[in-house]
């Protein structure tokens, strides 16, 4: 790590207590930072990380947010999830105490190459490809951030001459400060989070962060199919390289081989990377075929546009799960896939009603109390040659911990059901 003496001896608390969080509070810890978490979830995850905090000299309390663990500090690292207008983002700022996310923390420590990849859709295959085609050249590649793994988590086995390929929301790109990646890449832009921004304006202006702090010599990779990306180009100091899908390559693959000419990655090379992957857990994963019905689990896709990629990716006639707690999106965009591939739609979660007004008269809509009563429907509704396809459209945290738990309940159900009908 490099800047190793930067946070040594500072007040700091750590607001939030999943993974970034615990993740940021032991490494402050270990560089001697005095450290305290809050996190207003008292929950078995936070009070099980509570566990894996390495001292008990940091302070730690749940299920609340006293301001005695904001007051007199010298800096506020604050996860993902924390709202701007959480109580203590207010109360920090009202005593001008620097609030930071866990990515700048870990950015300011690290030797490595930096290569951030933000959008709307296709973060995290895209990060994972990256990190593939630079291993394929030889080179060690980190693969962490907003994928799963905190970045502050991967720190301790990172070196000057590495690569890390980091996966950044919009959450995170809201309190960076200094965070500079060598090679930012914004995939796309389209309606997300709008139940935490005000509009697509404020989310776009979270989202371009990624390049804010970007020089000359640096670059800024862009999807040449979006106005709005194009746009962005004019405000950029780096180095701007456009990508667009092709008949060859989906817009996934034509960005990381944007990234790859960047980094001198031979495009056969990258080519041959692209035919080897086998796709990421919890996107489009085939989960098991029962009675010739396939089910699959695309439960990381929280977004409209995530959607109409899965119904354009698929074959089969569709019986399509989906809901949980709303982002602000407009479900009727999409209509347009689903009409032509949707058979019945099997609705769950927080947003049921929203999601049924939307599709009111143009699709078959049933309902479920839960994702194993969801399933057992779908299966009894499909014939042999369909699918049952978990797509969500909507973020997770109404009936579980994250997109990542949704999408293991889904195939624990799924294999139950394999099972069943195969001792019959």
């Amino acid at each position: 790590m490099k800047n190793i003496e930067y946070f040594k001896g500072k007040s700091i608390t750590v607001v939030g207590l999943a993974r970034s969080g615990l993740a940021c509070a032991n490494l402050l810890y270990e560089l001697g930072a005095r450290v305290s978490v809050t996190d207003s979830q008292h929950s078995e995850i936070t009070a099980g990380n509570a566990k894996r905090l390495k001292s008990s000299e940091i302070a730690v309390e749940l299920g609340r947010h006293s301001p005695d663990f904001i007051k007199g500090r010298d800096l506020i690292v604050i996860s993902p999830g924390v709202s701007n207008e959480s109580e203590t983002v207010l109360l920090a700022q009202q005593l001008h105490i620097p609030i930071i996310s866990e990515i700048e923390v870990a950015s300011i420590l690290c030797p490595a190459t930096i290569i951030a990849v933000t959008g709307s859709n296709g973060k995290t295959t895209v990060t994972t490809l990256i990190g593939k085609i630079l291993e394929a050249k030889g080179e060690k590649a980190v693969v962490c951030g907003n994928i799963g793994n905190p970045f502050c988590s991967e720190l301790h086995r990172i070196k000057k001459n590495d690569f890390v390929s980091l996966e950044v929301s919009s959450f995170q790109l809201e309190r960076i400060d200094k965070f500079r990646p060598k090679i930012s890449v914004i995939l796309n832009l389209t309606q997300n989070h709008l139940d935490r921004y005000p509009g697509m304006q404020e989310y776009i202006a979270a989202k371009k962060r990624i390049f804010i702090n970007q020089k000359e010599s640096d670059y800024l990779v862009l999807g040449a199919q979006g106005k709005v990306l194009i746009e962005l180009a004019r405000e950029a100091r780096a180095r701007v390289v456009y990508f667009s899908r092709t008949d060859e390559l989906n817009p996934n693959q034509a960005a990381v081989l944007a990234v790859g000419s960047i980094l001198g990655v031979d495009k056969d090379l990258c080519m041959r990377v692209f035919s080897d992957f086998k796709g990421i857990e919890h996107r489009l994963e085939e989960v098991a075929q029962v009675n010739d019905i396939k089910f699959i689990n695309d439960s990381k896709a929280t977004t409209a546009d995530s959607v109409i990629w899965a119904l354009e990716n698929i074959r089969r006639p569709i019986i399509l799960i989906a809901g949980g707690r709303h982002k602000g999106i407009d479900y009727k965009v999409v209509l347009g896939a689903a009409r032509q591939k949707v058979k019945e739609v099997i609705l769950i979660g927080e947003a049921k009603k929203i999601i049924a007004d939307s599709f009111c008269g143009s699709l078959p809509i049933d309902e479920a109390d839960s994702l194993q009563e969801a399933v057992d429907k779908a299966f009894s509704k499909a014939s042999a040659g369909d699918c049952v396809l978990l797509s969500p459209m909507c973020s997770s945290y109404d009936m579980f911990t994250d997109y990542e738990e949704r999408g293991r309940v889904f195939k624990k159900v799924v294999q139950d059901l394999a099972k069943r009908e195969t001792s019959r």
